[in-house]
């Protein structure tokens, strides 16, 4: 089993949390195709500057339950950069927790073993829609359920 942590954006959180399904661009088609049925799923929401400004999250766990499959009707919500992206490389989703309140991926960053740069952090997420986790770093994120 391997645990991923997905990157998405607040609007695109609601549609996974709705639809209980992940997709990703087709400049990522690589890395969701390693994804496996049974995999575990993190799903972080980046930050929001300016006025809005919203710490990054974690929204939620889930576990994978579909092969990847091909999809181009338009659910996520593209990006500003990429108005017509669509992505269209999705798998199904089991929700296994939701957090409420969402944790403040901050807190976790000293305890985190894939950031190695604890003051550049965001270097290690940066230009992707999802990275392997180790299972330690998923283990200290399920804990903050209890």
């Amino acid at each position: 089993m391997t645990y991923w942590l997905c990157i998405t954006n607040e609007d695109n959180w609601k549609v996974i949390r709705e639809k209980k399904v992940w997709g990703v661009a087709e400049r990522h088609k690589n890395t969701i195709n390693k994804v496996n049925v049974g995999d575990k799923l993190v799903i972080y929401e980046i930050q929001r500057s300016g006025k809005d400004y919203k710490p990054p999250y974690i929204r939620g766990v889930y576990e994978v339950v579909s092969e990847v499959y091909k999809d181009n009707s338009k659910i996520f919500k593209p990006t500003p950069k990429n108005p017509n992206e669509k992505f269209p490389y999705r798998v199904k989703l089991k929700e296994i927790q939701i957090f409420e309140p969402p944790i403040n991926f901050k807190d976790l960053i000293p305890k985190l073993k894939f950031i190695t740069n604890k003051k550049k952090w965001s270097g290690h997420l940066m230009g992707k829609a999802m990275r392997v986790i180790p299972e330690e770093d998923y283990k200290i994120i399920i804990e903050q359920m209890s």
